[in-house]
């Protein structure tokens, strides 16, 4: 691997696709994803690749029956106490962004313990979006700025691409070089709307927690072969 992606960004798809496949509950297949998270985490940081961030749950997905929504959230707290453990030996870092002050507190508790955790490490900045959605990001955005024009900390003339960038969640962050969607589906579902403008993509057909660390090194083979040009010739 001669070009590297230095930033790899994935929507998680097709866990209750999966389940439902092999018989299972939907909590069993959101589980297996979790496991799945994990693996690819270790082999991102094996390749060396700096930052991966996933699509963990969506700002529409609180549509979905209270019962997933719930087992979610309790899924999600238990799987990060048990991630910031174990990635921390391998030195990863966590970083969870999203309107993250809407969520119950003992996951907004486990949130600060993960990051803080792991804030040393200077390994894959695993990046989860959690109670995220792209536009929110941007409206969110776009009213912060809008206030601080309005105090006088901005001025109109500012505005720019670079500041508007400052405003999001991902401000620290470089935009992802290459998306990876799973299960079969061709769409961005709301992920990342401003940072996947010149992002290469590849779509998997694998449902989620099929998707393995051969797969991972498949897709950045076909992002190695692509020819970048951003606009120009």
């Amino acid at each position: 691997m001669n070009n590297l992606p230095r930033h790899i960004a994935i929507i998680m798809d097709g866990n209750r696709r999966w389940a439902k496949s092999h018989g299972l509950t939907t909590k069993l297949g959101h589980k297996e994803g979790a496991e799945t998270l994990k693996k690819i985490t270790r082999h991102a940081n094996k390749l060396g690749i700096e930052y991966l961030t996933v699509f963990a749950f969506s700002t529409e997905n609180w549509k979905r029956s209270e019962e997933e929504v719930g087992a979610l959230m309790i899924l999600f707290k238990n799987y990060l106490d048990d991630l910031a453990k174990a990635v921390d030996t391998e030195n990863v870092k966590i970083k969870i962004f999203g309107h993250t002050e809407t969520l119950p507190e003992s996951l907004q508790e486990s949130i600060k313990k993960a990051m803080e955790k792991t804030k040393m490490n200077t390994g894959t900045k695993l990046c989860i979006a959690f109670n995220y959605g792209g536009r929110d990001e941007i409206t969110r955005a776009v009213r912060q700025i809008a206030e601080d024009t309005s105090s006088a900390k901005i001025k109109i003339d500012d505005i720019n691409e670079s500041l508007i960038g400052n405003y999001l969640y991902t401000k620290d962050i470089p935009d992802p070089d290459l998306l990876i969607r799973t299960s079969g589906e061709i769409r961005l579902s709301n992920f990342l709307t401003w940072q996947l403008v010149y992002s290469e993509f590849v779509f998997c057909d694998k449902y989620w927690p099929d998707f393995s660390e051969n797969d991972l090194e498949e897709a950045i083979n076909i992002y190695e072969n692509r020819n970048r040009k951003y606009g120009g010739k």
